[in-house]
Order: C-alpha cells, then structure tokens, then sequence
C-alpha cells in the first residue's frame, strides 16, 4: 500500500518511491525522515525495509502507545537474579574431591564450625582465590563448567 508521509503535503515520499530509488535517492530520504546521514554499512535492502516501515509507522500515527517505553525496558541488560537462600537450608558444593556444606544460618552462613558474613569469604577459604559467593554455590543461575561439560 503506498502511503504518504502525514503533514508532509504532495512532496511527500511514498513506499513506491522508495521501492523505487536509487541508492542516492534512497539516502536523500532518510536524511530527511530521520535528519541525519544513512549508516555507513547498512544495505540496500535493509534501507528500503527500513525506510518503508518508517513511512508507514508514520502514515498510522506512530507506535501505538507503550511500545517505545517496552522496547527500551527489554533493551537493557538484566541482572543476574541470585535465589536467596533461606535460614535453614543448606548448600553443597564438591570441590577437589572434597563436599562443603554451608548451613544458612539467620546471620550468616554456618561452614566448617564457623559463622561466616558471606558466601564469597567462604569460596575464597575453600578456593584460595576470589569467588562470587553466589556464584561459586550456583545460585545466581550460571551454569557451571560441569554441567556445560556434560552436555
């Protein structure tokens, strides 16, 4: 459906034009729908698409309402969720041979007689290295190597 651009009068670009033009033409359009230049490595294709639902985003009134607000929201990057462990549970994790159990405690964590503040000093005294509590344990969803390794 050739649609034209609205408020813009009888100069106004339709889809068949684009479907039309040359690649120079096609650049004129969008700098005069979006105000500035093409993107240096976008195809020729890609631009007539792009350029036709513009025109007809345009010619329907623009994006119906909440969408802009819910394409920005899933734009960015989640964060990690980590499941909080609940006093009375227990965490296990095998590591050289060797099965650490941490209670979870109302103030902390219960490990090797101990009351520790957080799980990552616990990965650093089983590890010598610095761990993700969380992480280390598997509670932030990331998968370990082991299980990647099985699959």
């Amino acid at each position: 459906m050739a649609g034209r651009t609205p408020g813009s009068g009888s100069g106004a670009t339709t889809i068949d034009d684009v479907a039309q033009a040359s690649r120079d033409e096609l650049r004129r359009i969008w700098t005069a729908l979006f105000d500035r230049p093409v993107p240096p490595s976008i195809s020729q294709p890609l631009l007539r698409r792009i350029l036709t639902f513009e025109i007809q985003l345009r010619a329907a009134g623009g994006w119906p309402s909440g969408v802009e607000r819910e394409i920005r929201r899933s734009a960015r990057p989640e964060r990690p969720r980590h499941r909080s462990p609940s006093p009375g549970g227990r965490l296990l994790r095998d590591w050289n041979g060797i099965t650490h159990v941490v209670e979870i405690v109302a103030d902390g964590y219960l490990w090797n007689d101990r009351c520790w503040r957080s799980l990552s000093a616990i990965a650093r005294e089983i590890t010598g290295a610095h761990w993700s509590g969380p992480r280390f344990f598997g509670l932030d969803g990331a998968e370990s190597k082991e299980k990647r390794a099985a699959r």
